[in-house]
């Protein structure tokens, strides 16, 4: 895992507890029903970061017989709990709180400039959180030899499997949303006088995190049951492998991700006639070296070569 990865998780963490406390003090204070749903969206991305961080401390373990690959997918596994669980649990807290907020005939918005400084101040934090995320995420558009554009920006964002990255990208950009949106409806509240207002900003909260939970629950499913590398190292990879001269042509390849830079790949390559043991073996630490300059970081144990020679007719 990345160290910017980590860098940027732990920025939210801290960022987001802070928030959520302050969030929780205003919500009992104004008894706005956008703030409950903040509080628990911001509590919510507090317990992620740590189930995150829990996955990633844990994908490190070192092999053994019972996890003979390692175990880099519980970093999946976990960012796959943060967002059925985490997530849909805080936003169905946002949706009822909205709805029971919505049919009350009692609900009012109370000291409505609390929520306003917190809001702004949890909005500093949050776009901070996320300007450290962007920065690593773009750094690794860069490492691979892209420039910063939207269509470069969409094609990694789809095809990146750094799910602790992804996440506190999501996160953050579903937090500064959700600050807007409780802004918006507080001080329509506020200018109305109607809390109606107040109660459909805590529904909308609510929508959000079910929207970005059903989300990242597809990408780490996608992941948790198996899923190859980009088309773009994929062809690469074959493009190394068919320039070695000895290589007549790659029969087959197949690609799993074993976690965020660990990679399980399996090639089939046919050689030309006349090559020698010593010659195939050269070859084989070829084909290793350049699946290797395609996908540095995976560990080479992962990488099973299958030769079959020419055979003359």
């Amino acid at each position: 895992m990345a160290t910017g990865s980590k860098k940027a998780v732990y920025a939210a963490l801290f960022g987001n507890l802070g928030i959520a406390i302050t969030k929780f003090i205003a919500a009992l204070i104004t008894g706005s029903a956008a703030m409950w749903a903040e509080a628990y969206h911001s509590a919510s991305d507090t317990f992620n970061q740590i189930l995150i961080l829990l996955g990633i401390r844990i994908s490190t373990k070192a092999a053994n017989y019972q996890h003979q690959f390692g175990r880099g997918r519980e970093v999946y596994f976990w960012s796959f709990i943060v967002a059925t669980m985490i997530f849909g649990i805080s936003g169905i807290l946002s949706l009822e709180q909205g709805a029971t907020s919505l049919l009350s005939l009692t609900h009012q918005v109370r000291d409505s400039q609390i929520s306003y400084i917190i809001l702004a101040i949890a909005f500093c934090f949050e776009a901070n959180a996320l300007r450290i995320a962007v920065k690593q995420f773009f750094r690794e558009i860069r490492d691979n030899g892209q420039k910063i554009r939207f269509a470069t920006i969409i094609e990694h964002f789809k095809e990146s499997k750094d799910v602790a990255l992804l996440t506190v990208i999501v996160e953050d950009c579903a937090a500064l949303l959700g600050i807007m949106i409780a802004g918006i409806g507080i001080l329509l509240s506020d200018i109305t006088g109607n809390a109606i207002y107040d109660a459909i900003a805590s529904l909308f909260i609510g929508g959000i995190l079910m929207f970005f939970a059903f989300f990242l629950a597809k990408e780490n499913k996608d992941l948790l049951i198996g899923e190859s590398v980009s088309r773009r190292e994929y062809k690469r990879i074959a493009m190394s492998i068919q320039e070695i001269p000895e290589v007549n042509k790659l029969i087959s390849m197949r690609t799993m991700h074993m976690g965020p830079e660990d990679v399980l790949v399996g090639v089939q390559v046919n050689l030309v006639d006349n090559l020698d043991t010593d010659k195939i073996e050269v070859v084989t630490d070829a084909v290793e070296q350049k699946i290797m300059e395609v996908i540095p970081h995976t560990n080479r144990e992962h990488i099973f070569v299958e030769i079959e020679r020419e055979r003359r007719k």
